[in-house]
């Protein structure tokens, strides 16, 4: 059975299969190898036109016949031949492929009805390159008329049933298997596109995730610096030397912590956690002269709180805390609490709630910092409110996470 223009012949994928097959089914040849490929897979189902030429050798024609019909032959397999070609190097939807197509159905419909039933064949191949070169949409329809075609040509030079029965039916099925392949090919099309935008959409999220990893950690730590430097240098001022090597040493430790922090940021490795992130900011809550109220339980575990929603406020905390470091001018006291609410629906949830006394953050617009917040807790379900503090004065912020199941022992 003839085969379609090969580029839509199964392929294998990576770099050993590219050598032998392409890509994958009706990609344009990428080199001359692929498409000598795509010649060779066309060449063996070209086997069928043995009919025509056995015909031609016959000399049951005259010579004019003869000579015609050999010129039509090879004018056939021409139009095939560089149908393969130009759409190899064009892709399946190359527009030349209609003048093409157009010539094989004329010479098809004039060898039969004027050289007789043996090149009936000629419209099998011009169903089967109907199927691959129309769009789906017509594809079928041009191989029901080609069927429908063969059927009147074969009747109209003396063809018996049995001779159309052994030619409708591979005509048919082969022209549909072609269009069939021609929509699993746009299938796979669609999903190879599908499948680059996924990377890229996940390789954007991760460049994301880095951004707000690299903002919340060094923003904490070079606010620490910053502060500890301006102690250190006011010590040295005083000619308190002891004082300052204190800040200098505690600078290091924060650098180096820094450091750590950042490569296992990037390595996708860190997690903080409530109580590692509650010692740090009561550390540095106390550099910057503001003092730390919690719950001694807060630390603790708490039954539903899934690890990706207590890694969350974790950094809800570190972000909080850098925030009243650098930007709460006139603050001395941090209050950090964490509770359950339920909402309008029914969902528990567990509230982390960080509040202290300064002068508020004014009309400022929400910085990079609380926009990462926000986004860290939408990832899992959760919302961040923020309003002023009690009285009017400070800034209190609350994250909200979902609960699961609570487990009773």
């Amino acid at each position: 059975m003839p085969d379609a223009p090969p580029d839509q012949c199964p392929a294998t994928t990576g770099k050993e299969g590219r050598g032998l097959f392409l890509s994958y089914p009706g990609a344009p040849a990428e080199n001359r190898r692929q498409l000598l490929v795509k010649l060779c897979w066309m060449l063996l189902w070209m086997v069928y036109v043995i009919y025509p030429i056995q015909d031609l050798l016959s000399g049951h024609h005259g010579l004019v016949a003869t000579v015609l019909g050999w010129v039509a032959l090879v004018g056939f397999l021409g139009c095939y031949l560089t149908l393969v070609l130009l759409r190899s190097m064009n892709g399946p939807r190359w527009r030349g492929s209609y003048p093409l197509l157009a010539a094989m159905l004329v010479i098809a419909v004039v060898t039969g009805l004027s050289l007789g039933e043996q090149w009936l064949v000629l419209i099998t191949y011009l169903s089967v390159t109907a199927g691959a070169v129309l769009p789906p949409r017509l594809a079928l329809r041009a191989v029901l008329g080609a069927t429908v075609l063969m059927v009147v040509i074969g009747l109209a030079c003396g063809a018996d049933w049995s001779s159309l029965g052994s030619l409708l039916l591979p005509t048919f099925l082969s022209g549909a298997a072609m269009t069939g392949l021609q929509r699993l090919v746009g299938a796979m099309r669609e999903l190879r596109e599908a499948r680059e935008t996924a990377a890229q959409l996940a390789a954007a999220e991760e460049r994301l995730r880095m951004a707000r990893d690299l903002h919340d950690l060094l923003g904490h730590s070079l606010s620490l610096i910053t502060l500890k430097s301006e102690l250190a240098g006011r010590f040295m001022d005083a000619e308190k030397g002891e004082a300052a090597r204190a800040q200098v040493a505690d600078i290091e430790q924060v650098a180096r912590q820094s450091l750590i922090d950042v490569r296992s940021a990037v390595s996708g490795y860190r997690k903080p956690s409530l109580p590692a992130e509650l010692a740090a900011a009561r550390s540095a809550l106390a550099t910057a002269g503001v003092g730390l109220e919690a719950p001694s339980g807060l630390a603790e575990s708490r039954p539903g709180l899934g690890a990706a929603e207590a890694e969350t406020l974790a950094w809800v905390l570190r972000e909080s805390v850098t925030n009243i470091v650098r930007h709460a001018a006139g603050a001395s006291l941090c209050t950090v609490a964490l509770d359950e609410t339920w909402d309008g629906d029914g969902a528990r949830f567990a509230v982390l709630e960080i509040t202290d006394n300064g002068r508020g953050p004014g009309k400022s617009a929400p910085g990079n910092g609380l926009s990462g917040l926000d986004e860290r807790l939408a990832l899992v379900g959760g919302r961040l409110e923020t309003s002023p503090g009690r009285g009017g004065k400070g800034f209190r912020l609350r994250a909200l996470v979902p609960l699961g199941v609570k487990v009773e022992a």
